[in-house]
C-alpha cells in the first residue's frame, strides 16, 4: 500500500474510461471528485461511484454538495436542500406563541441537523462519501461567492448551527470538511477569478471568521482553506502558508483531521508571492505547506486530461528526487474520511422513519 495518496482528480464523463481506471488506479491518487456533468441519473450516478470502487476500495469519492446554489445534483428525487443562510434566519426569527426565549436557535439547530443527515443519506445511497461541507465562513455582506452559502455573522451561531449539520452527517455515516480556513466572507473578489486580499490584523480573523475553526476543533474531519491572501499574516495564499496551516490551524487552533487544498486550478491557485505557478508547483506547495490532500478540479476535459498526466508524472518525479516527502499520518486522515458502516439504499431510505422526518423539518 502507498505511503500517501494526496491527489483528488476528476473524470470528464458519466461513466469512467479506461484512461480514468489507470489515473485512479495510480498509487498517488487518493480520490475523485464529482461534478455536474458527471450527474445523469441516481442509478448513472451510483453505477460510477461503484465503477471508481471496483478501481480501489479506498478511493474517496467527494463532490461539493452543500445545499442553496452549490449542490451538483438535483434532480431524479434529490432533495433540494436549502441555502445555509435559511437556517441563520430561522434562528433570528421571532419566538412562536408559547414557545421559550431561544426556541427558534434550538429549532434551527435541529433543522440543521435534519438537512446533515438527508444531505448525506441521499448521497452515501448513491455511493458518495464525502460532501466538501459545512461552509463556516462569516457572511459580512460584502462576498459575491460567499452570499447565503453562511449561516449567518455571527461566528457562535456559525458554529453552532454547523456544528448541528455535522451531526446530521455523521448520522448517516458520512464526515465532514469545514470551509473556507480562516474565512473568505470578509473580501469581495470570488478567487475562482482574481486573488482576494483580507488585510485585517491575526488578532481580527482569530476574533470572528476563524473563531469557528477553534470551537469546532474536536468534530471537524477536515478543512479547506481559503485561496486568500492575509498580508498581515503571510503573503502566500492560506492554502500554501505554514504559518497558517501549521501554526494557527494545527498548534493554535488544535484541528488534527485533513487539510484539503481548495481547487488548484481557480486563477487565485496559480499565484504566489506574485509568481504564475504550475499546478505541480501549486500542488508541491499546499503539501509541503502541511496539506494532506490537493484537488485538481475540470482538468479531465482539458487537452483530454493531459494537466493530470502531468501532474501525477511531476509529483512521482518531486517523490523520487526528495522534493517531497510523502506523510503516512495524512494518509491515515485520508482514510478516516471514508465513510464507516454500509449505506441505506435508496428505497429503503425513502421509506424510513428518520429521513421522513429529517424532510419534515427543513425549512
Amino acid at each position: 500500500m502507498h505511503t500517501h495518496a494526496p491527489l483528488i482528480i476528476d473524470v470528464a464523463g458519466v461513466e469512467l474510461t479506461d484512461t480514468d481506471r489507470q489515473r485512479l488506479a495510480h498509487p498517488l491518487v487518493g480520490g475523485i471528485i464529482l461534478f455536474g456533468r458527471n450527474w445523469q441519473s441516481r442509478e448513472q450516478l451510483a453505477r460510477l461511484c461503484a465503477q471508481v470502487k471496483a478501481v480501489r476500495p479506498d478511493l474517496l469519492i467527494a463532490v461539493d454538495h452543500e445545499g442553496g446554489r452549490v449542490q451538483r445534483f438535483r434532480t431524479d428525487g434529490f432533495t433540494h436542500l436549502p441555502p445555509m443562510a435559511a437556517f441563520g434566519q430561522l434562528w433570528l426569527s421571532a419566538p412562536q406563541k408559547d414557545e421559550l426565549e431561544g426556541g427558534p436557535a434550538l429549532r434551527a439547530t435541529n433543522s440543521a441537523s435534519a438537512a446533515g443527515y438527508v444531505l448525506g443519506a441521499e448521497l452515501r445511497a448513491c455511493g458518495v462519501d464525502l460532501s466538501f461541507t459545512p461552509v463556516l465562513d462569516l457572511d459580512h455582506g460584502e462576498s459575491s461567492v460567499i452570499g447565503d452559502r453562511s449561516f449567518g455573522r455571527d461566528p457562535r451561531m456559525v458554529s453552532v448551527l454547523a456544528q448541528a449539520l455535522m451531526h446530521g452527517l455523521r448520522a448517516s455515516g458520512m464526515g465532514n470538511c469545514g470551509k473556507h480556513f480562516p474565512g473568505h466572507g470578509f473580501v469581495k473578489a470570488d478567487s475562482h477569478l482574481a486573488i482576494p486580499v483580507d488585510k485585517r490584523s491575526l488578532k481580527a480573523i482569530l476574533a470572528e471568521d476563524a473563531a469557528p475553526y477553534g470551537w469546532l476543533s474536536a468534530s471537524l474531519d477536515a478543512v479547506m482553506p481559503a485561496h486568500v491572501i492575509y498580508p498581515r499574516v503571510d503573503s502566500k495564499p492560506a492554502g500554501f502558508s505554514p504559518r497558517w496551516l501549521q501554526d494557527v490551524l494545527r498548534h493554535r487552533l488544535g484541528f488534527t483531521g485533513a487539510i484539503f487544498s481548495d481547487d488548484l486550478s481557480m486563477a487565485a491557485a496559480r499565484r504566489i508571492e506574485g509568481r504564475e505557478v504550475s499546478f505541480t508547483e501549486a500542488a508541491l506547495a499546499a503539501l509541503t505547506a502541511g496539506g494532506d490532500m490537493v484537488l485538481l478540479c475540470n482538468q479531465s476535459v482539458v487537452d483530454g486530461g493531459a494537466p493530470i498526466d502531468e501532474a501525477i508524472e511531476a509529483l512521482s518525479k518531486a517523490m523520487v528526487q526528495g522534493d517531497w516527502q510523502p506523510n503516512p499520518a495524512s494518509e491515515e486522515r485520508r482514510l478516516a474520511l471514508l465513510p464507516r458502516g454500509a449505506a441505506m439504499d435508496w428505497d429503503g431510505l425513502m421509506v424510513s422513519a428518520r429521513y421522513m422526518h429529517a424532510l419534515s423539518l427543513l425549512p
